[in-house]
C-alpha cells in the first residue's frame, strides 16, 4: 500500500458518517479494504466491530490494534486543502479517531501477512463500536474475546488515539457519570425552606469540597480528582413539586475509591437534610478505572525504535491524559503492555475545525508499520534466548 492508497482510505472511512450506534456502514466498507489490502481474515464481528487479522490464528503471540470507528455530531464538509505546512484533510473523525484507526490498517497492510507469520505474530486490527457513546461496546466485546480463556490474553495493545506521529499515550483517568433527580413540594420563595435548587447547589458545593480535600498537595491534573457540573434544569410538575435534574461528572485519578465516593453521595441527603422535604434519586453510570502504563516494556521500545525508523532525528514523547480512552476498558484486565498513539492533534477532537494533516498520516502509518517490525522482530529473540 503507497501513501496515495493510504490517503485515499482515511479520506473514504472519513466521508462515510458512522455516529455511534450507527456504524455498520462504516465498518462494513472497512472490511472490505481490509480484504482487498492483504488481510488474511476480515469481518465485523458479533458486536458490530470492523475486524481485520493477519498472520496464523495460532501464533504465539498477539497484539491488538484497537481504534474506534464511531464519531460525535458534526457535519463537517470532507475535503483535502493544501495549506503551507501540506494538505489537510477536513472531516469528523478525521482526528479522533478514523485518523489513527486508518493508521492501524493501513500500516498492518504494509506490515504484511508474511512478517507476521515469520515473526510469529497475529496482528489483530479493530475499529470498535461506541466508544464515543461512554458505553464501549465494541471494547467490550473484544475484551472479552481475548480473555484467557475464549482466547489468550494479547501481548501487547496499541489504543488509537491521537497523539501525534512521535507521541505514545501512556495513561487516562477514570470516569463516573451520576444523573441524579431532586423534588421537593413547592414553596413560596419568601418561606423558611431551601429551594430545591439551592439544595442540589449546596450537595455540588460539597462534591467540589472533597475534590479540594483529595487533591491537596497534588499539582499534576493527572493526579487530580476533577468533579464538572454538565447539567442543571429546573422545572414544575403538574403535582406541585419543584425538581432539579442535574449531571455531576468527575475524572478519577488511578486507584482512586469511586465506591466511597458513590456512597458518600448516597448517604448526603440524611446527614445534611433535616426537614425530610426533599427526595433524591441518584443514578451512577459509565464507570471506568484509571489506568497508567509503563515505560520499561517491550511495546515502548519497539516504538522507540519506530518513530527512529520514520525520522532518525525523531525521539518518542510521553504523554498522560486527562480524559477517557478504550485503554480504561481493555487494560484492567489484560495487564499487558499498552499505550495510545495516532496521528493528529487532540484539541481539534469534538469541535468544527477537526483536520489532521496528512504528511503527519502518513508518517504514523509508517512508525506503525516498523513498531509492528520491531515488536516482531523483538519477541522472536526472546524465544530465543528462553
Amino acid at each position: 500500500m503507497d501513501r496515495a492508497a493510504a490517503v485515499e482510505l482515511i479520506r473514504g472511512l472519513v466521508a462515510i458518517p458512522s455516529l455511534s450506534r450507527q456504524e455498520a456502514p462504516a465498518s462494513a466498507w472497512l472490511v472490505e479494504q481490509m480484504r482487498a489490502n492483504g488481510y488474511d481474515r476480515a469481518f465485523v464481528d458479533g458486536a458490530g466491530n470492523a475486524v481485520g487479522e493477519l498472520g496464523d490464528p495460532s501464533a504465539p503471540r498477539t497484539i491488538v490494534l484497537l481504534g474506534h470507528i464511531d464519531t460525535v455530531p458534526g457535519n463537517i464538509p470532507v475535503r483535502i486543502e493544501a495549506s503551507a505546512g501540506g494538505d489537510l484533510l477536513y472531516g469528523r473523525g478525521s482526528v479522533d479517531a478514523k485518523g489513527p484507526l486508518a493508521s492501524f490498517v493501513c500500516g498492518a497492510a504494509r506490515f504484511g501477512s508474511a512478517a507476521a507469520r515469520a515473526a510469529g505474530l497475529r496482528v489483530v486490527v479493530v475499529g470498535a463500536v461506541e466508544e464515543e457513546a461512554a458505553t464501549s461496546k465494541g471494547a467490550r466485546f473484544i475484551a472479552a474475546r481475548f480473555d484467557g480463556v475464549t482466547e489468550p490474553i494479547p501481548h501487547a495493545c496499541i489504543i488509537g488515539e491521537p497523539s501525534h506521529w512521535n507521541r505514545v499515550t501512556l495513561g487516562y483517568k477514570g470516569r463516573l457519570l451520576l444523573d441524579l433527580t431532586a423534588d421537593q413540594p413547592m414553596a413560596h420563595t419568601a418561606g423558611p425552606d431551601a429551594s430545591v435548587a439551592s439544595v442540589v447547589v449546596d450537595l455540588w458545593n460539597w462534591v467540589t469540597a472533597q475534590a479540594a480535600a483529595h487533591n491537596r498537595g497534588k499539582d499534576k491534573a493527572f493526579d487530580q480528582l476533577s468533579p464538572s457540573l454538565r447539567r442543571f434544569v429546573t422545572s414544575t410538575n403538574t403535582e406541585m413539586h419543584d425538581l432539579v435534574e442535574a449531571q455531576f461528572a468527575w475524572r478519577l485519578p488511578v486507584g482512586f475509591d469511586a465506591a466511597a465516593l458513590m456512597a458518600g453521595l448516597r448517604a448526603w441527603p440524611l446527614a445534611h437534610l433535616r426537614d425530610g422535604h426533599t427526595r433524591f434519586e441518584f443514578h451512577f453510570r459509565g464507570e471506568e478505572r484509571a489506568w497508567r502504563g509503563d515505560r520499561n516494556n517491550p511495546l515502548v521500545r519497539s516504538f522507540l525504535a519506530g518513530v527512529r525508523t520514520e525520522d532518525p532525528a525523531a525521539s518518542l514523547g510521553f504523554v498522560l491524559k486527562t480524559g477517557t480512552s478504550d485503554m480504561n476498558v481493555v487494560a484492567p484486565g489484560w495487564k499487558c503492555p499498552i499505550v495510545a498513539y495516532g496521528p493528529g492533534d487532540s484539541a481539534l477532537d469534538h469541535t468544527p475545525n477537526e483536520h489532521l494533516p496528512l504528511d503527519e498520516y502518513w508518517k504514523a502509518v509508517n512508525v506503525i508499520r516498523h513498531t509492528l517490525a520491531a515488536f516482531g522482530n523483538q519477541q522472536e529473540s526472546n524465544r530465543s534466548d528462553e
